[in-house]
């Protein structure tokens, strides 16, 4: 099983994520909102500003605090 470091020493398994999007958009926003709803929303930034939102095939959503881009690259290294 392969891991995806989304920061501050918190992983997830990167067979299930289905996506990593910027938190801006109107859509990912009530994404979030519905999952914070659902209580299947995971707040990994520690108090930083949100800048990644990850989406899990388990319909989970975690926040991190490191940049799409960089959780990108990490993800093709994996």
């Amino acid at each position: 099983m392969m891991f995806l470091n989304i920061g501050f020493g918190n992983v997830v398994s990167a067979d299930h994520v289905i996506a990593i999007v910027e938190p801006d958009s109107a859509p990912i926003k009530r994404l979030v909102e519905k999952a914070r709803d659902d209580n299947k929303l995971i707040d990994a930034t520690y108090g930083r500003s949100t800048r990644a939102v990850i989406i899990t095939d388990s319909d989970h959503v975690l926040l991190s605090a490191v940049q799409p881009k960089t959780a990108a690259n990490r993800m093709e290294k994996v």
